[in-house]
């Protein structure tokens, strides 16, 4: 593990390569059976539901229903905050483009520039995770068959998971931290 301030990061950050293969995947972490959905961070649940009328004509029917019924997000058996999926399966902010693949609403109207809020940040550093202690966050790479393609593309590439989620580690830790990491990467590959 290496320590930049109160944050534990695995040397699996540095050591595995990836790069997302939607093509292969489809977008499958928005989609996959998993036990609740994404989980959100303090002041997300608002942002997400500011966002929830730019994203609404782009969200399915059932998707439409879940958050009628339940709010965009709840709180799941570990007591988090987490966005509400459909039927055991699909994030309610999923919709697929032309090709069948997954994507995010709220990273779609993003991108178009409809909305200056960006998807929760667990979805953006995907497959990186984040636990939270009292005195430190852990910061992973959650190994999910799913992702096999990402792994294979990655090691194809040569592309490093941390230099791959650049822009989501710098916005949930900051550029200073990134640069630390950077920096450490850089020596531990020397070595």
């Amino acid at each position: 593990m290496i320590q930049i301030g109160d944050t534990l990061v695995s040397f699996d950050i540095i050591e595995s390569k990836f790069i997302c293969n939607l093509s292969v995947c489809k977008g499958a972490c928005c989609f996959a059976e998993a036990a609740s959905g994404a989980p959100l961070e303090k002041g997300e649940l608002k942002e997400m539901l500011k966002v929830l009328p730019v994203v609404w004509d782009d969200l399915s029917s059932e998707a439409q229903e879940v958050i009628r019924k339940q709010s965009v997000a709840y709180i799941d058996s570990d007591g988090d905050d987490v966005i509400s999926i459909v039927g055991e399966r699909d994030c309610v902010f999923t919709c697929y483009d032309e090709k069948s693949i997954c994507k995010c609403a709220i990273e779609k109207a993003y991108l178009e520039g409809r909305t200056a809020i960006q998807k929760p940040i667990s979805c953006h550093l995907y497959p990186i995770r984040v636990s939270r202690y009292d005195t430190f966050q852990a910061v992973n790479y959650h190994r999910w068959k799913i992702c096999k393609s990402g792994e294979v593309l990655g090691r194809k590439e040569g592309l490093p998971l941390y230099k791959f989620l650049k822009e989501p580690l710098i916005r949930k830790f900051g550029m200073e931290w990134y640069e630390e990491l950077e920096q450490f990467a850089d020596e531990w590959n020397r070595q």
